[in-house]
């Protein structure tokens, strides 16, 4: 969950790096949140309550998606082949899945080596 919440803080950032199990934790809970929204509304006749979410989301996704091209070493307007249908989503989906680059390049520090504590 710290991850999630890690994520929503910087919501609005689209600068820097962000680590796999950041994206994917990001998206787990998500996932979850939305089909258990969906099911209330459903329940509830009230379609609007998962749409709000999918808007209040939208932005923290499309951040964290971009952060973690970023840690691949690529430029955040890749997010855009994900339009193409079919073929975007299996290349944003190998992109998305691919381990960072060592050390630092041009959008920051890698994520996963920690600072080392003086």
């Amino acid at each position: 969950m710290s991850w999630f919440i890690e994520a929503l803080k910087k919501y609005a950032v689209f600068s820097g790096r962000a680590r796999r199990k950041e994206y994917w934790m990001y998206t787990l809970f998500v996932s979850i949140i939305y089909i258990v929204l969906a099911i209330v509304s459903a329940v509830a006749k009230q379609p609007l309550i998962a749409v709000v979410f999918y808007l209040a989301i939208l932005l923290p996704s499309l951040a964290v998606s971009v952060r973690r091209l970023h840690d691949t070493g690529r430029t955040g307007w890749w997010i855009l082949i994900g339009l193409v249908p079919l073929v975007g989503a299996i290349v944003m989906l190998v992109f998305l899945c691919s381990d960072s680059e060592s050390g630092a390049n041009k959008f920051g520090a890698n994520p996963k080596e920690a600072p080392a504590l003086v």
